[in-house]
């Protein structure tokens, strides 16, 4: 079993994760003082028509540097910033692209901007203070509240389900948006290996009378924060409100154990609109990347075809009045 490590910011970083998402094509750049780490950036290698391309895995949504922090005063915190980010820069391996989203504790890339990196912003949504359950109630919206409240009278909340029966419905959810699977079952399967082991993941899942699972959320957490990862409702019969109801109740039963709830996204409209129902503060984060003069032209136009589908599924899921499949929106 792989050890958990201090350099990493959140359970995606960790190396035990990797293993389990991508295994045999992961690695690290690691910045070394006086015999002890003090910075750290992960990586993934993939290789296709002889483009290598660093990236994150599937699952993963931050995959970012971490740097030991300083105690030092402001100026010269930046300093040491901008030399260790400097460092694991020049020791990545040699790569045609690289594409990352970065934990929202990194608030600065300027560093990555200076050695030729482009960024944008995108956003997760978090509850930040699950201390008080009575608050967080307050603070849902009244269609939502309303949507739990009726999914309650209906079904019952279990976490005796196992992955395959979150997989079942987050397939449902793609097939029906036309949209391509993001993970694969061994894959799924590999992580939720993982993540029992070191007893950090539990299934929700909403199911009626009979024995139908109405909706399904794969959820994991680290000493500080519970992150919703992947799941979704059933198509056939996601008027019940059952969504709505295992994510709140995956909230009520995070203020247990967890200091914040993360939604982990999303930049999907739809999605969004979800997420912000339930009280969560917009967090900012940086996809950071970079790509070689010579494939952006291959790069770009596979850029534009996903955003192409996306855009597709999302009108289809603001005509139906679905909040869309749960998991990621991918490296981009």
């Amino acid at each position: 079993m792989i050890d958990e490590i201090p350099w990493a910011h959140t359970p995606f970083e960790q190396r035990w994760w990797l293993e389990a998402v991508a295994p045999g094509q992961w690695g690290e750049t690691l910045v070394e003082r006086q015999g002890k780490i003090v910075a750290r950036l992960p990586w993934v290698r993939r290789g296709r028509l002889g483009v290598t391309v660093l990236s994150q895995p599937p699952l993963t949504r931050f995959f970012g540097p971490w740097l030991h922090a300083s105690a030092s005063r402001y100026e010269a915190r930046l300093r040491n910033e901008r030399d260790l980010m400097t460092e694991l820069i020049a020791k990545l391996p040699r790569f045609d692209a690289y594409r990352a989203s970065f934990a929202p504790t990194v608030t600065n890339w300027l560093p990555f901007y200076w050695a030729g990196f482009d960024a944008t912003v995108r956003y997760t949504y978090r509850l930040d203070d699950l201390s008080d359950p009575d608050r967080l109630w307050d603070g849902v919206g009244k269609n939502v509240r309303n949507h739990v409240r009726r999914a309650s009278r209906l079904l019952e909340v279990r976490t005796d389900l196992g992955v395959d029966d979150v997989l079942r419905i987050n397939r449902k959810v793609f097939a029906r948006q036309g949209l391509p699977v993001s993970f694969s079952d061994a894959l799924a399967h590999r992580l939720d290996r993982a993540c029992q082991a070191r007893g950090v993941r539990s299934v929700l899942a909403a199911v009626d009378a009979r024995e139908r699972v109405h909706a399904a959320q794969f959820f994991v957490r680290d000493a500080t924060t519970t992150y919703s990862l992947f799941g979704g409702a059933d198509p056939e019969l996601r008027s019940s409100g059952a969504h709505s109801l295992v994510v709140w109740e995956a909230i009520r039963r995070a203020c247990e154990t967890s200091q914040s709830f993360d939604f982990l996204g999303s930049m999907i409209e739809s999605v969004e609109r979800f997420n912000r129902a339930f009280g969560a503060r917009q967090v900012p984060y940086f996809f950071v990347s970079r790509t070689r003069p010579h494939v952006r032209p291959m790069l770009a136009a596979r850029s534009a075809a996903t955003r192409l589908a996306r855009a597709a599924a999302d009108a289809r899921r603001a005509r139906g009045g679905e909040s869309g499949p749960t998991g990621e929106d991918g490296p981009g």
